[in-house]
């Protein structure tokens, strides 16, 4: 099967937005829509015709441009079930352990609340690719708008638990103040000091950090490491409860 066509474009001040393409069938969706002349540009570009809105969770910059799009073009809006009711023109809805099908694509849904209470996750395991909204970002994960840390830590290890090589794109670029704030929990991660002077190079040439890859992330980011000897004694949190150090990580990064 052939692989989905991705075009990786920037929206609004630091989002990035999808869209995902399948020749075949000629089907076209976006990934979140925060905003629609910088989405309508996309397609002018790549010369494909909108059939789908696949939202991940309902905030503004990721669901405001729906129902003109959906007015302009016709096309099928997909989300997360559990916030239907603030998904603007939601027709089909899903949750975790759903399958939807676009063309001969299987997209996976991954329940990743926290950031918000309902958010969802698109994996295509044959693309070994995951969409992740706000849940995950290079070296950082969203703020807990509406979730718990021992549900946003959940919805962590469900993405840590995907292929190492499975590549993430998540919607904002934020990387390098999270490299920042990460040699600040653990300095001594070489990986990790390596990746922060890689991402310094890239955003002095004006370059995506986007996508990064769950192993990438596992090796560095301090979010999904609440379980290192290194960060844990940094925080002098030595043996606590990864959920509290989980926690405590999120509380200094907010105030970062």
């Amino acid at each position: 099967m052939a692989r989905l066509d991705i075009h990786m474009f920037p929206a609004l001040w630091d989002n990035y937005c999808f869209l995902i393409h399948d020749e075949e069938s000629g089907l076209t969706g976006v990934i979140d829509t925060p905003e629609v002349p910088a989405i309508e540009t996309a397609l002018r570009d790549t010369g494909w015709t909108l059939t789908h809105i696949l939202n991940t969770h309902h905030h503004p910059d990721h669901a405001g441009g729906n129902l003109e799009l959906k007015q302009k073009t016709g096309c099928t809006v997909v989300g997360p079930r559990e916030e239907a009711d603030r998904i603007p023109g939601i027709e089909t809805q899903i949750s975790d352990g759903d399958v939807y099908e676009f063309g001969p694509h299987r997209l996976q849904v991954i329940d990743v609340g926290g950031h918000t209470l309902g958010q969802i996750a698109y994996w295509c395991e044959e693309s070994g690719v995951v969409f992740v909204g706000d849940a995950l970002f290079a070296l950082g994960c969203g703020r807990m708008f509406e979730g718990t840390p021992t549900q946003m830590w959940q919805s962590l290890q469900r993405l840590m638990a995907l292929p190492d090589d499975t590549l993430v794109y998540c919607a904002h670029e934020y990387t390098q103040k999270n490299a920042q704030f990460a040699l600040t929990i653990e300095p001594q991660n070489k990986i990790l000091v390596k990746r922060s002077a890689e991402i310094d190079d890239l955003r002095a040439k004006d370059l995506a950090t986007v996508p990064t890859t769950i192993g990438l992330e596992k090796a560095t980011n301090p979010f999904l490491r609440p379980m290192s000897p290194d960060i844990q004694k940094t925080l002098a949190m030595t043996g606590a409860p990864v959920v509290d150090v989980f926690a405590e990580i999120r509380r200094r990064r907010d105030r970062f």
